[in-house]
């Protein structure tokens, strides 16, 4: 079972500006990372897909049910100042960025907190690494630039001035994206989500 590393979530310290985010360099062991981008399913077209749509490992899905327990939605609703006991969670997959993706843009108003998890082997390439912007109409103003690489987390406050992109990336840019929401606009989706977590732990007992 692929882990997060708990004690590297809570020593993250988040900043403050432009809006309130956090970035671990690695977010599992990397043996682990591994083994989840290996098992990461072939996703060739472009746009967001719903975990529980595509076929995938036992190990992704035990690694993104660990965003739903109490203490990991303790630990991010302590670092961004809300209460996530009971707001539903989205999981989506990206396994392919087109050419116009990462274009500026902030997260829609019913989402809480974005977490995005990479889980590509290397990034050499200078483009498609997360830019942490200061104003919605220059890529270029940046106050951080993140490295997709093996495990690395990512994690902000959904702010009306939350702006973030990318510059043109063309190719296999594989992530995890969890969102905690505002309240009943996902709530199906969460259950169906729970649904798949109880069903996939029976197997184990």
């Amino acid at each position: 079972m692929s882990q997060l590393a708990i004690d590297r979530l809570h020593a993250a310290e988040v900043q403050s500006a432009p809006f309130p985010h956090f970035y671990l360099e690695q977010s599992l062991p990397p043996d682990e990372a591994t083994t989840l981008i290996r098992s990461f399913p072939s996703l060739h077209k472009g746009g967001s897909f719903n975990i529980e749509d595509v076929k995938t490992s036992e190990p992704l899905r035990r690694f993104v049910e660990q965003f739903d327990s109490a203490e990991v939605r303790q630990i991010l609703g302590e670092k961004f100042q809300l209460d996530l006991t009971d707001k539903p969670m989205m999981a989506t997959l990206r396994g392919y960025s087109r050419a116009k993706d990462g274009r500026i843009h902030t997260d829609s108003k019913s989402k809480l907190i974005t977490v995005l998890v990479y889980l590509n082997e290397t990034w050499p390439a200078p483009t498609g690494r997360l830019r942490i912007l200061r104003s919605g109409d220059d890529m270029e103003d940046y106050a951080n630039e993140l490295l997709p690489g093996p495990g690395a987390l990512v994690a902000f406050k959904v702010t009306n001035n939350c702006w973030h992109g990318y510059r043109s990336f063309k190719g296999k840019r594989q992530s995890i994206q969890i969102n905690f929401l505002t309240g009943d606009r996902a709530k199906s989706k969460h259950q169906f989500f729970h649904g798949i977590s109880a069903r996939i732990k029976s197997l184990f007992r």
